[in-house]
């Protein structure tokens, strides 16, 4: 008999500290709403037996017109574009991008 591995992964925020554990087979990157960005959604961090020193967080803002469209706010009001995850070996971006609406015009 094989017995069946649970892996446990160990995540923190390198923003507000908050630690996550998972027990996922597949890739993943947990979310959460962290407090030192103002409620933003943001990634954690894999801890992988070496600390996060290093790891930041960068909150890319919208500079261009939003038009009505429904984009994702910080907890201050300011549209937010990207996430960047910073590590000495490069970085993760998580986009996010404005919803489309549509609305159906009945004809007559």
């Amino acid at each position: 008999m094989i017995p069946i591995l649970t892996p446990e992964h160990r995540w923190e925020c390198p923003s507000c500290g908050l630690q996550h554990v998972t027990r996922e087979t597949r890739p993943h990157t947990p979310m959460h709403p962290c407090r030192a960005l103002s409620g933003f959604l943001a990634p954690f961090a894999r801890v992988d037996g070496s600390d996060l020193q290093g790891v930041t967080h960068r909150v890319v803002e919208r500079q261009d017109y939003i038009a009505g469209e429904h984009v994702r706010l910080d907890g201050e009001g300011r549209p937010v574009m990207a996430i960047h995850t910073e590590r000495a070996d490069g970085y993760d971006t998580h986009v996010y991008a404005p919803t489309a609406v549509a609305s159906v015009k009945e004809m007559t």
